[in-house]
């Protein structure tokens, strides 16, 4: 009651932020007519004045109504455009670091060149981020007129772009480029060897386009650069035997959720049959060292319980072939990542293909927090602005319309059955059609589109049908969806970054049609009729009433809804929309439509009869948001997994560019031998012990392995009163002088080059074993819960332990590889073995394997194949042949996979024999 009679004595929060900027407007109309009397020169002139008073000391802040004016008045002479004062409150609101909420046809593209030129005159770029390569190239392009107008660079990353160009366009003061891109840039970045082979500059500030859909609906799919890993097909015949030994009490299994997991006892049974199959030595399958054992349990178990031979895959050609949910198409060259689609290969007895590793991997949450200012530009975002608040710190602030919205938004009509549904659709259809009405049919699917599609074939209704597949195709035809008598069925993805226009789109049919005329005269006699048509079509399209939105159901989450209702009445034109729903949708199917349904019955609801009520439209409401709340606490809860490796991911990025920065390492190496050393003596001769319970053959193998040395510790040990720091110091002591040894071969110019390599290359390999492990361990430790134990709490913990762990054997394979390496005999040339390694970007589409699970597709981006990035040597130093292994000689045993057998001849794991940690 008090926040109500608040709110109407003093305005929401919303509209008292809003009015406090009605004077930076002010100031801003104020210099229009100034800069409106200067010529062309003298406007371009403008951005070396402002960079000036930047220079000498002002802040952005001074600089909005000089900044913003300018921009309005070069948007007048090169567009033709200007900017309407809501637009200038917009702009205000990006650079403020906020969300701005505007209606379809507001013009965000064009309140975005106010913020943008603003910051970009600070000389430290601004990313301008889409959704599409289309929308990129064309506000590059469209857009760059302005900034170019003003001297500035603008540049665009769109896929297949060159390094050098890449590296041009993030150089230059504006950069347009899409969420994928910017991404998988700064990815491939960090696995760069030199600082000038990066192309990013350090971040600045971004403005992110459709901000909604990037940082909410895609938020859970990370960007993947992924290699193929280690050979693993034993691992996952031999599991995949285990499985049909479970009995049911041994899983718990959700269909709905598209999960399974092991029970407590089963989890018991399951290590049991791997400790009889001999495939668990030592240890539980909780252990650190069986985390890979407990990957390959769970993957098939999934593969076994969830997945359906002819429904969910089908065998073709010795290949599992994913089959798509909803086309029932057949995917090839898609795979389940996370080794689903290994275990499915192993159930059905084919040939198991090679496993792809991350090599590296962000989400777009943590991706973007990564600016030191962000923004974002959206028609809805009013319903997610406590996610945004939370995750990202932005606030959403609603910038008014420019005129008044006039369109009619219907209530709800809720029929029984979907086949009265889609009559009730059929008869508004032939209504608007009648009217010479344009109508847009909103759809959830691609598939309940085709549906529809086919409904109105049948009755020879003719229509366009919108997917995004492609995306220029797209942009026309939802552009000239707005012609009278038009219909368009378009899903939820469809119509972003294009207005639709009552009458039609100008500028798309000018470009469509008299892009080939050559001649001028006849040009603009066919742009004249084009425009002329346009304007006698417009006035059709209003006499019908505008833009008809009609839904075919409602979505999950009701800023998609407000979308696609958005669509029509914009910048004050007529409009209307009514959502039409059936009792056997899956949003009131999920709400209880059973007991609704026999009561409706029971009232004498008629067939082709609706429930039309206000009172719908709440309930509704309240169930979508409902499920938007709990969307949103998954996103949450997974993203604090992943802000633990985000934590990891920070420290060696970091990590590799201040190598990179450094003219040598050799204080770093030092300190890292030090390290190795102490740890080595800690470990083979303990502090307080008796020289009986020191292990010198092992501190003897440990020198030969780590150092290279073969030092004559056994006699160090016999001799009277030595103590374990006399050893500790006599092994550095001789470790100093090979590695001086060395430069003073080498050339200490070379020698200070291959540290930093070596380093750059070790510190590669290992933190793609590390994410390995953590992607391990985050799906195994969901069991811990059956113990009463917090498994977020538990996966930091260990998390950190193998952190720590990884950096030990940075260290370690650093030492022991510059300890080895040689010159070769033929030439003055390093030997550093890195053998080649294909990668792929991608996409983890999680739609793939069901709501439960976080695994997708390797390699595979939404609508398409993965990407092949360009090839890049790998670091993992290559084993030696075996008729080179001398099991008494670590020296002669290379680089040995932790997995494999030791080569000393144990018969143990080499990570559990001379690989141990410690």
């Amino acid at each position: 009651m008090f926040g109500a009679l608040a709110k109407r004595l003093f305005g929401t929060a919303n509209e008292r932020f809003l009015k406090n900027l009605d004077s930076t407007v002010t100031a801003i109309n104020a210099l229009e007519p100034k800069l409106q009397e200067m010529d062309d020169e003298t406007l371009k002139g403008q951005t070396a004045a402002l960079r000036q008073r930047l220079e000498a000391g002002e802040s952005l802040d001074d600089i909005i109504p000089d900044a913003f004016a300018t921009v309005r008045e070069a948007a007048r002479r090169t567009l033709g455009q200007r900017h309407y004062d809501v637009q200038l409150i917009g702009g205000i609101v990006l650079h403020q670091g906020k969300i701005a909420e505007m209606k379809t046809g507001e013009g965000k593209t064009l309140v975005a060149t106010l913020a943008v030129y603003l910051n970009a005159l600070a000389g430290k770029g601004v990313h301008v981020v889409t959704v599409n390569d289309y929308l990129a190239r064309r506000d590059a392009e469209w857009m760059g007129q302005i900034y170019r107008f003003l001297g500035l660079t603008v540049g665009c990353i769109v896929h297949g772009l060159s390094e050098e160009e890449r590296r041009a366009a993030y150089a230059a003061d504006v950069t347009y480029g899409t969420n994928n891109e910017f991404g998988f840039d700064y990815l491939r970045d960090n696995m760069k060897f030199r600082l000038e082979d990066m192309v990013q500059r350090d971040f600045n500030f971004a403005i992110v386009d459709e901000v909604d859909s990037i940082l909410i609906d895609e938020a859970r799919t990370p960007l993947i650069i992924s290699g193929p890993a280690e050979d693993s097909s034993e691992a996952y015949i031999g599991v995949n035997k285990l499985i049909p030994n479970l009995v049911p009490d041994d899983f718990e299994k959700d269909e709905k959720a598209r999960s399974v997991t092991f029970t407590e006892t089963g989890a018991e049974h399951m290590e049991e049959l791997l400790r009889e199959a001999g495939m668990i030595q030592d240890g539980s399958l909780f252990d650190i060292q069986n985390v890979s054992l407990l990957h390959h349990a769970n993957q098939a178990l999934r593969a076994h319980q969830l997945f359906q031979r002819d429904t969910d895959y089908i065998v073709k050609d010795n290949k599992v072939v994913i089959i798509d949910e909803f086309t029932g198409r057949m995917m090839e060259g898609r795979r389940y990542s996370e080794g689903l689609h290994q275990a499915l290969e192993a159930k059905e007895g084919v040939q198991i293909q090679q496993e792809n590793q991350t090599l590296a991997s962000i989400t777009f949450q943590n991706y973007f927090r990564l600016y030191p200012k962000l923004a974002g530009m959206t028609g809805t975002a009013m319903t997610e602005a406590t996610e945004f608040q939370e995750t990202y710190s932005l606030e959403v602030i609603e910038i008014p319309t420019n005129v008044e919205v006039v369109r009619v938004d219907h209530d709800d009509e809720v029929y029984r059955t979907a086949n009265e549904k889609h009559t009730a659709i059929l008869e508004q259809i032939r209504d608007c059609q009648e009217r010479k009405q344009p109508v847009l049919v909103g759809t959830v699917s691609i598939e309940k589109s085709e549906m529809l599609s086919g409904v109105l074939k049948k009755e020879k209704i003719k229509h366009q049908v919108l997917n995004a597949r492609f995306h220029e195709q797209e942009a026309f035809i939802i552009a000239q969806a707005g012609v009278p008598g038009a219909v368009t069925i378009a899903t939820n993805m469809a119509g972003r970054g294009t207005d639709i226009q009552l009458g039609g789109n100008v500028e798309m049919r000018i470009s469509q049609e008299a892009a080939d005329i050559q001649d001028e005269g006849a040009r603009g006699k066919k742009i004249a009729k084009i425009e002329e048509e346009v304007a006698a079509a417009k006035q059709v399209a209003l006499d019908a009433g505008g833009l008809y939105v009609i839904s075919s159901e409602r979505h999950e989450s009701r800023r998609i809804d407000n979308q696609l209702r958005g669509r029509s009445g914009r910048q004050g034109d007529p409009g209307a929309s009514k959502f039409f729903l059936s009792l056997e949708d899956d949003l009131m199917r999920i709400f209880g439509s059973d007991r609704m349904d026999s009561m409706l019955q029971k009232l004498g609801l008629q067939e082709g009869e609706a429930i039309v009520h206000a009172w719908v439209n709440k309930a509704l409401e309240k169930a979508q948001q409902k499920v938007e709340a709990r969307h949103f606490e998954g996103r949450k809860y997974l993203l604090k997994y992943d802000d633990v490796m985000n934590d990891q991911r920070k420290v060696v990025f970091e990590q590799r560019k201040d190598l990179m920065r450094a003219e040598d390492v050799r204080d770093t190496v030092t300190e890292m031998r030090e390290e190795v050393i102490k740890s080595m003596v800690e470990r083979c001769v303990p502090a307080n012990a008796y020289s009986e319970q020191w292990q010198i053959d092992s501190l003897h193998e440990e020198s030969m392995r780590l150092l290279g040395l073969d030092l004559p510790v056994k006699d160090w040990a016999d001799e009277e009163g030595i103590a374990d720091q006399e050893i500790h110091d006599r092994i550095a002591a001789a470790a100093n002088q090979r590695m001086a040894a060395k430069t003073a071969n080498f050339g200490p110019e070379m020698m200070r080059g291959l540290e930093k390599q070596i380093l750059l290359l070790v510190l590669d390999r290992q933190w793609k074993d590390h994410l390995l492990s953590l992607d391990h361990l985050r799906q195994g430790v969901q069991l811990r819960a059956y113990g009463q134990r917090d498994p977020l709490i538990e996966y930091k913990r260990e998390a950190f332990d193998l952190f720590e762990n990884m950096l030990a054997e940075v260290r370690e394979e650093t030492i022991s590889l510059l300890s080895r390496v040689e010159l070769r005999p033929s030439a003055d040339e390093v030997v550093v073995p890195r053998p080649e390694q294909e990668m792929h970007e991608g996409r983890q589409d999680v739609a793939l394997v069901g709501a439960g699970a976080e695994a997708g597709p390797e390699g595979a981006q939404p609508g398409g194949q993965g990407q092949a990035a360009p090839s890049r040597q790998q670091p993992v130093a290559s084993r030696a042949a075996a008729a080179q292994i001398d099991p008494s000689d670590p020296a002669t045993w290379g680089r040995t996979p932790r997995n494999a057998p030791c080569p000393c001849g144990s018969g143990k794991k080499y990570k559990h024999c001379h690989g141990r940690l410690a």
